[in-house]
């Protein structure tokens, strides 16, 4: 068992893990439901291996399984600096009027571009780079009569994350099946092992399915930077349940049955809209700045479907605070050793 109270727990280092690179998983596995599976248990630590196609067995009638159906937006935009020849990579994060004319966004390189400098994107679309929103993004301006939706569907690109580097994936593998709300700079990668025929297969053991909404944003991008984790700052995200879900998710837990978050995004909402004192979840939307590591108290989530994340990351963190961080560890060493693949194409963990 952890010591949760352990400051050692709360040094970056204690996240740390050795990952050789060509365990990056640089395409994803065809079928989805074809990638492996490590299941975890957290009462005897005993971790198991299967195929993602195999997660009802892992499952019980009456459980409920909760996704996020964000769709991700072609948030990544190329350009050149006007009057030069540097090229800029633009990452729209989100809007910051209701006219959308304005947008949060990382700007590469950002250091070379002053408040006011102008960049010409592919289109000819002029926009202008404003000052710093002092959170490492910057403001960036769009014209007047430019609709900024349309122009990332007629230019923009699914701005996959930098550690994939070589990949020959068509843009629709790095949305889940089910992506339905756009919003999104990054997907909830837990969510692209699913495919109709798992689905199906759960449907017929009595697993129920229900969708929140989370669009993911600058700190899935964010490393954590402080020695101690507990000065991390996150970037606050959207995220948002409907009445119906939240009903859906009180009734399994009163009934004494399981609430399955498919991945960190769900868990970070469910947490976020749920009461301190009782644990009912509570319809609504919000902006969270959720930050869940070694020592946090879960008040709804009873099991997990995720993926392996990088060495020192929130992300690594919170599933951490779920299983045990030394648990953890020793299901990414014993990832390692069977050559599971890593990261947001790589392969899928079951704690439950």
């Amino acid at each position: 068992m952890d010591h949760l109270n352990n400051n050692g727990y709360f040094d970056i280092n204690a996240y740390e893990y050795y990952l050789p690179q060509e365990l990056i998983a640089q395409n994803p596995a065809d079928p989805r439901d074809s990638s492996r599976l490590m299941v975890v248990d957290r009462e005897n630590g005993r971790i198991t291996h299967s195929i993602f196609s195999n997660l009802h067995s892992f499952l019980k009638s009456g459980d409920l399984l909760m996704l996020n159906d964000t769709k991700v937006f072609r948030a990544r935009l190329r350009g050149v600096k006007k009057g030069g020849q540097a090229e800029v990579e633009i990452l729209l994060l989100r809007p910051l009027d209701c006219l959308e004319k304005e947008w949060e966004a990382l700007v590469r390189p950002g250091k070379r571009l002053s408040p006011g400098a102008s960049v010409i994107l592919k289109d000819k679309t002029e926009i202008v780079i404003g000052e710093s929103t002092g959170a490492g993004t910057r403001r960036v301006g769009f014209p007047g009569g430019c609709y900024v939706r349309a122009l990332m569907e007629r230019i923009g690109e699914v701005p996959l994350p930098p550690y994939i580097k070589n990949t020959s994936a068509p843009s629709e593998r790095y949305q889940t099946v089910y992506a339905d709300k756009s919003g999104s700079a990054a997907a909830p990668t837990a969510g692209l092992h699913f495919t109709e025929r798992v689905f199906r297969r759960l449907d017929e053991n009595g697993v129920e399915k229900a969708f929140l909404t989370l669009h993911v944003g600058l700190g899935t991008f964010r490393p954590v930077k402080e020695n101690d984790i507990r000065n991390h700052k996150m970037h606050e995200e959207y995220c948002s349940i409907d009445k119906e879900t939240s009903e859906k998710i009180n009734r399994t837990r009163r009934r004494g049955n399981r609430v399955i978050a498919v991945g960190t995004t769900v868990v970070r909402t469910l947490e976020s809209l749920a009461d301190k004192r009782t644990g009912e979840v509570n319809p609504g939307s919000l902006w969270t700045k959720a930050y869940i590591y070694p020592g946090y108290a879960f008040k709804v989530v009873d099991a997990m479907v995720t993926n392996f994340h990088l060495p020192k990351s929130t992300l690594l963190m919170l599933v951490a605070a779920f299983a045990g961080r030394d648990l953890i560890l020793e299901a990414y060493e014993e990832a390692v050793r069977m050559r599971y693949r890593f990261f947001s194409f790589g392969d899928a963990m079951l704690i439950i």
